[in-house]
């Protein structure tokens, strides 16, 4: 575990290789797990306010679902998650010629929103939980992501140069830029002790 800052980094997000590889895994973490994406309190905020612009990009099932329900429930450890279309695919998630996307990252890719995803999302593979004052980030190993692993590997991008545009999101350019440093000496630290 590394400390940076204000955060406890997991060793394997800066060790492990990662990069989506949508064509292969079609998306599928849109509809698997037991719960919806998590959400923070904020991003609840930027989702009401935009709804209707987003609303045109979800499926009808999607729709009925938020119109019955919301677009938010809790889980049972109580934290803020997308609610799902018949407890299997997340209300945002749609089916397009066989691959899964977010309705809110095409409004967002269609200018028609600000907020791209929730953030839980696009940090993926790594989550963050609390851990005191401290912010743990880990990496969430998922068998439904071994293309994406083998992809970084064949590619050698890390994970955290793979999470780099989400990590700026969530911390800023400053602490990123110090956490490719960190990440830099980590690594020359680990294979100096190989050798």
């Amino acid at each position: 575990m590394l400390i940076h800052r204000d955060t406890l980094i997991s060793d394997e997000v800066i060790t492990e290789d990662f990069v989506c590889n949508i064509s292969k895994c079609k998306g599928i973490c849109c509809v698997e797990g037991d719960f919806g994406a998590p959400l923070e309190e904020e991003e609840i905020n930027h989702i009401k306010a935009d709804y209707k612009k987003i609303k045109p990009y979800m499926t009808e099932a999607g729709r009925h679902v938020v119109k019955e329900k919301g677009f938010y429930e809790q889980d049972p450890e109580h934290e803020l998650v997308t609610t799902l279309v018949k407890g299997r695919e997340c209300v945002f998630a749609k089916n397009e010629n066989g691959t899964w996307q977010c309705a809110i990252e095409q409004a967002f890719q269609d200018g028609k929103t600000e907020f791209r995803k929730p953030l839980s999302c696009h940090l993926y593979p790594v989550r963050i939980s609390k851990i005191g004052s401290l912010t743990a980030l880990n990496y969430d190993r998922w068998a439904i992501c071994g293309d994406a692993c083998k992809l970084g590997s064949e590619l050698k991008v890390r994970v955290y140069k793979f999470c780099k545009d989400s990590l700026i999101r969530k911390f800023g350019e400053e602490w990123y830029g110090e956490l490719t440093e960190v990440a830099n000496d980590y690594i020359e630290a680990t294979e100096m002790t190989k050798e």
